[in-house]
């Protein structure tokens, strides 16, 4: 174990959220389709951690988290140590774009349908689509949160989101997905607090912000779609410019632990091309990375990643870069 700490978290967005950023929305979902990142994935992703005896934490959606099936797998997951962040009530890709009034709800509800689910009140937030503005940062801070992990300051995913959003247009679709500010692209890549009113730039923000992690100058991020798409001479390559990092925030989504076999709809598998990765080359892929995660580095939660660091990222007396 090195002396950097490393957080592993899961985005558990269900598969209709998929359908949206492809356009697909007309494709039928039956509720099993829709709960499989619950009941298939999530006690996939829990029994690989269980075995390496890894902490990590699970970004739920409310609607989810209020469902029968979703219920059951927090609740077991809580039972088991892992922390549940909040990642909206209903996942809307335009959060940021929301009335003050149905951002609140969409955050408030959020936490609030997490707590009666599990019994804890989150304290981590993830915004869908990575997005974060200075009135979603307010409202975080006004509702007492720890940290946030939206920021995502990554080149090849900015640029590659720009040209599949107007790929989709001009197939006669419409995404649902969002694209960030451009400023996102110059944020600090490691844990900082975030200027109230210019939150991709270092300030006095009592929210810690905690980005996801990219490479130092390439700014490629290192997350579940890099590790079960790309050869693994790719992954091991990226990882040696970051196994020596303060922290390392390993951010995966519920589709890395699921397949085609699943019950996937063929249009949405073609369309989610990792879909067709079978799962048992994803487990092993992200084992490798685990077991390289353990070894370097001290994997916590990412709320005590964020209790941990909140001590040496004091606020700056202005906003400066």
């Amino acid at each position: 174990m090195g002396n950097g700490i490393a957080s592993i978290s899961v985005d558990l967005d269900s598969l209709h959220h998929y359908a949206r950023i492809h356009g697909l929305d007309q494709v039928p979902l039956p509720d099993a389709t829709r709960a499989l990142v619950y009941t298939r994935a999530v006690p996939r992703f829990l029994s690989l951690m269980a075995d390496l005896k890894l902490p990590s934490t699970l970004f739920a959606i409310g609607e989810d988290a209020a469902e029968p099936w979703g219920r059951e797998v927090l609740q077991r997951a809580v039972a088991e140590g892992v922390e549940i962040g909040n990642h909206t009530r209903s996942h809307p890709y335009a959060l940021t774009r929301l009335p003050d009034a149905e951002l609140d709800a969409e955050v408030s509800g959020g936490a609030d349908a997490i707590e009666a689910a599990v019994g804890v009140r989150p304290v981590g937030f993830r915004a869908p689509g990575y997005t974060l503005n200075a009135r979603l940062y307010a409202l975080l801070a006004s509702q007492g949160y720890a940290y946030d992990s939206s920021v995502f300051p990554a080149l090849p995913y900015y640029l590659a989101k720009a040209a599949v959003m107007a790929a989709i247009r001009m197939g006669g679709r419409r995404s649902r997905a969002v694209l960030d500010s451009p400023r996102v692209l110059l944020a600090p890549r490691l844990p900082y607090r975030p200027a109230v009113e210019q939150v991709y730039r270092r300030g006095a923000g009592t929210v810690l912000e905690l980005p996801i992690t990219v490479a130092p100058w390439t700014r490629v991020p290192f997350i579940g779609t890099l590790v079960v798409v790309f050869p693994p001479w790719v992954v091991r390559a990226l990882y040696a410019t970051l196994h020596r990092a303060p922290i390392f925030n390993f951010e995966l989504h519920g589709v890395d632990f699921l397949d085609e076999s699943d019950g996937i709809p063929a249009a949405l598998a073609h369309a989610q091309r990792d879909l067709r990765i079978p799962v048992a080359v994803k487990l092993a892929r992200l084992r490798t990375v685990f077991e390289a995660l353990a070894r370097d580095f001290e994997v916590m939660t990412l709320r005590d990643a964020a209790s941990r660091l909140a001590p040496a990222l004091p606020g700056l007396k202005s906003g400066g870069a």
